[in-house]
């Protein structure tokens, strides 16, 4: 505590922003005491509120009030000090800002004042004097909690909007009005400064993440989420909490799925569209392996949204990085891992290598199928593993468990291929209940498959209208590989027999693919695993009757996608469709050519039928 006595006071930044000066002068009934603001502590405020950061806002209204105190004769303030460069602001975290305030307290014989702790002993550890503000916190309702009720699942303000809600459960959810009057620019500024006030006290509270435009907020049970210009157009809040806390007991769980859950599940995939129920069961589930089995719980989290029991420590980014947390949890040893959520790369890569260093793990992914989420993981990480990470998957609809799924590795040929070479590790999907077998996960050349047997099972029955499965990877892959030697150059491929395919192609690119002395064409056939025989491509479309439908070339390039329909089809107008589906009316250029960018929706549509073997045909118009 400072000497009531001393009438030199140095703030720090943290002091200004909480008001701390005039809370003390206050309380202590200062005479006229001097207030030295060290220029560090400006420049770091202007830093802030040019980052359209609340904070640096408050603090420099906070000096603002000062100088009228100054003008009403309550005290005298001056401004002293070096100011910052950009390295001490480009690493004010490490200190850099702080040690220049606490050099201009111990200049000026001062006391420091401030509400960061670290700083705190910092300065008394220097022989600095030091009042450390702690500000006590009074519990206290935000004004956005007030307009939710026990039905109320998220709370959406925006300015000059009529402030909104969903209403329900999951699968039952309304998106009704809860005012009759817009919320206006000042009305959104003040429910943002009670929020972030309160985070910065309340310890219940956390900063999830604070960026230019956006604020996440986890207020107790509120997760709120704030958007302001320039990341958005307007100003608006998004406050959302569980509206159902259930026990594993309450949902509809078979005897032999609770006994795997209790005994065998190490790695699970909760899955479901936004606002199907995961979270409600997750935290379910996080409840009944800590009290129930009496496990070891502990959640990764971004942001900390989850009601759990105050046994389960949840756990936020560490320095900014899920890598930082996964290396801490590793040393502390859980039972059981949540992960919410599953999101990039490195999430799926976390969850797996803790997968793999023996921690039960349980992992949270938004997904429309149930298939989708083992898809997801599949595709980040070795198909060798995949029954090592992840061992259950369950899918939740409408805050009800829908389907379960387990994975098992074998090896044999995949369904609709029939020749015994091509057997391989499989990964089957299997429905946990009936044992029925959903999917299977494979690779075939470079690509890995994952193959619905709905689409196997139907397309075997009419083998005189569709190729078999092994036919069509074959044709991809063989495209795939040709494709990337001659990128715009239109080819074609024949399914001869399984042991051999034909590749069409302007014959002035036949000495690249063929290679000297039949090299490359040998290493393709290698990988691929038939031979191949190179014919030279004569047969383009023609001059198209109206209605007159063929099938699409597809050259790709770096930046696009060119559906080539042959130059003699020039400026004319054709519909495009996708597995018989339509994706799209064009003009093509005189060249005959449909040009669509790389990134956008249509290309990513393209590439994905692909993927999955469908047709694209042309129709013209």
């Amino acid at each position: 505590m400072m000497c009531i006595k001393m009438k030199t006071i140095i703030p720090d930044t943290s002091a200004v922003i909480e008001g701390a000066i005039s809370k003390i002068i206050a309380k202590e009934d200062l005479d006229y005491p001097e207030i030295i603001v060290p220029e560090a502590v400006v420049c770091e405020l202007e830093h802030q509120a040019n980052a359209n950061r609340n904070e640096g806002i408050n603090g420099l209204k906070e000096l603002q009030k000062l100088q009228e105190a100054q003008d009403n004769g309550d005290l005298a303030i001056t401004f002293k000090g070096k100011r910052p460069t950009n390295y001490d602001i480009r690493y004010a975290k490490s200190g850099e800002i702080d040690s220049l305030i606490r050099d201009l307290a111990r200049s000026e014989f001062g006391t420091l004042v401030t509400n960061d702790k670290v700083q705190a002993e910092t300065a008394k550890a220097q022989g600095i004097s030091v009042y450390y503000f702690k500000q006590k916190y009074k519990h206290a309702e935000l004004s956005i909690e007030k307009l939710f009720d026990d039905d109320t699942m998220s709370v959406h303000l925006k300015e000059n909007v009529i402030p909104m809600a969903k209403k329900g459960k999951p699968g039952h959810v309304e998106f009704v009005k809860i005012g009759n009057k817009p919320y206006t620019y000042s009305d959104m500024l003040d429910i943002y400064n009670e929020i972030l006030e309160k985070s910065r006290s309340d310890p219940k509270s956390y900063l999830e993440s604070d960026k230019d435009g956006s604020t996440v907020i986890q207020s107790r049970e509120y997760r709120i989420s704030m958007a302001k210009p320039p990341f958005s157009e307007a100003f608006e809040i998004t406050a959302v909490r569980p509206v159902a806390n259930v026990s594993l007991d309450e949902y509809n769980i078979s005897e032999k799925l609770m006994e795997r859950i209790s005994k065998s599940a190490e790695g699970i995939l909760i899955s479901g569209s936004p606002g199907a129920g995961k979270s409600t069961f997750v935290q379910a589930l996080a409840k009944y392996y800590a009290e129930d089995l009496n496990k070891i719980v502990k959640t990764m989290e971004s942001p900390r949204d989850l009601q759990l029991p105050a046994e389960i420590t949840q756990y936020a980014p560490l320095e900014g990085s899920m890598e930082n947390t996964a290396d801490v949890l590793l040393l502390v040893r859980p039972d059981y891992t949540i992960y919410d959520e599953l999101r990039k790369n490195s999430d799926f890569n976390i969850f797996a290598d803790m997968r793999m260093a023996g921690v039960g793990m349980i992992g949270v992914v938004h997904a429309t199928r149930p298939i989708d989420a083992i898809q997801r993981i599949s595709s980040r990480v070795e198909l060798g593993i995949i029954t090592s990470v992840v061992d259950t998957s369950i899918y939740i609809e409408d805050g009800d468990i829908k389907e379960v799924f387990e994975t098992k590795m074998t090896v044999k040929v995949p369904s609709g291929m029939k020749e015994a070479d091509l057997a391989r590790p499989v990964i089957e999907i299997r429905d946990f209940e009936t044992g029925e077998l959903k999917n299977e996960i494979y690779t075939y050349g470079e690509q890995t498959i994952v193959m619905d047997l709905d689409l196997v099972n139907n397309s075997s029955g009419d083998s005189s209208n569709s190729k078999s499965a092994v036919d069509r990877l074959a044709e991809q892959q063989i495209l795939r590989k040709i494709k990337r030697l001659i990128p715009k150059s239109k080819v074609g491929v024949e399914i001869i027999s399984p042991e051999r395919a034909n590749i069409y192609i302007n014959e002035k690119y036949i000495p690249k693919i063929i290679g000297k002395n039949g090299k490359r064409i040998a290493e393709i056939e290698k990988d691929i695993g038939i031979s191949l025989g190179v014919e030279i491509l004569e047969n383009t479309p023609g001059h198209l009757a109206r209605g007159e439908k063929f099938e699409v070339d597809i050259i790709h390039t770096k930046k696009q996608l060119i559906l080539d329909l042959g130059k003699v089809n020039g400026t004319q107008n054709f519909d495009i469709f996708v597995g018989g589906e339509y994706l799209l009316t064009a003009t093509t250029s005189r060249k005959g050519e449909i040009k669509i960018k790389r990134g956008i929706e249509l290309s990513d549509l393209l590439l994905d039928a692909i993927e999955m073997g469908l047709e694209i045909t042309a129709v013209k118009k």
